[in-house]
């Protein structure tokens, strides 16, 4: 109960962030910089945001911070051209619904991508197992949940590199993509993620799913998830969601009938 309630807070700060343009925190403090192989990179914390377009198309999600994430390999949304769009969910706890996520997934021939923390993967190793066995991409949430630009670099690495190890010797899967807790990251984290081998894996579409008591709301759910629906969409959703359990399957063929096609992040194209 304690993790939940941790991560359920720790998402709150992270939505405020998805419904406002990119911001950069101004707090000189946090500008602490870090030498490495590229020189001196800035600790900076950047707060991913989108601002939204209409009609399906792409929305801005900042020129000067998608810049920074492509520098390191990072990806966020696809290119304008193609109708690709990516879904992932993050899981920092089990709320009894991803059974039936999976399940959705399965009838519809789709493969996504789960980011999780090491408790979702202490409490919950046969989901883990199953998004594994059919197919799915297991993706790096960090140990704790705790924003990176925070962490010094040893810390960092074992946020990752905990989790990572864990999986693998569970499992033998190989963690590659990486999503920041809170959507929090500097150019320091960028590259130390990178340099362990990790694709940062933001997102172009998020809603306000995360909070189990905004639940109940299936129209309002469906209308934001298809009416912002755009080429090379990184769908972000919350496995928590009740909602978003119980719409899947109608947001899944209203998004093909759209002609837009489901792909793995293995398939990105920038």
């Amino acid at each position: 109960m304690k993790e939940k309630l941790i991560y359920i807070v720790l998402c709150a700060i992270m939505c405020i962030f998805t419904f406002s343009i990119i911001v950069l925190n101004n707090d000189l403090d946090n500008e602490a910089v870090t030498t490495s192989s590229a020189g001196v990179l800035s600790n900076k914390k950047i707060g991913w945001g989108i601002k939204r377009a209409e009609n399906h198309v792409q929305p801005d999600l900042g020129s000067k911070n998608v810049e920074l994430l492509s520098k390191y390999n990072g990806i966020a949304m696809g290119n304008s051209n193609d109708k690709y769009v990516y879904l992932t969910f993050d899981e920092g706890y089990e709320a009894g619904y991803t059974s039936q996520i999976l399940d959705t997934l399965k009838e519809n021939d789709i493969k996504a991508a789960f980011f999780i923390t090491a408790h979702y993967l202490n409490s919950q190793p046969e989901l883990v197992q199953r998004m594994i066995e059919e197919g799915h991409i297991v993706g790096n949430h960090t140990v704790n949940h705790k924003s990176m630009p925070d962490l010094d670099d040893d810390k960092v690495k074992e946020e990752i590199m905990n989790l990572h190890t864990a999986v693998y010797e569970k499992y033998n899967y190989e963690m590659k993509y990486i999503r920041p807790p809170m959507g929090e990251f500097s150019e320091r984290t960028l590259e130390l993620s990178k340099n362990l081998g990790y694709t940062t894996t933001m997102w172009s579409f998020a809603y306000d799913d995360w909070d189990e008591n905004k639940q109940g709301r299936e129209e309002y759910a469906k209308d934001k998830i298809i009416s912002n629906i755009h080429n090379g969409a990184v769908i972000l959703l919350h496995a928590n969601s009740k909602d978003n359990c119980n719409i899947l399957d109608y947001c899944i063929k209203q998004i093909k009938e759209m002609g837009y096609e489901f792909k793995s992040l293995d398939e990105f194209k920038q």
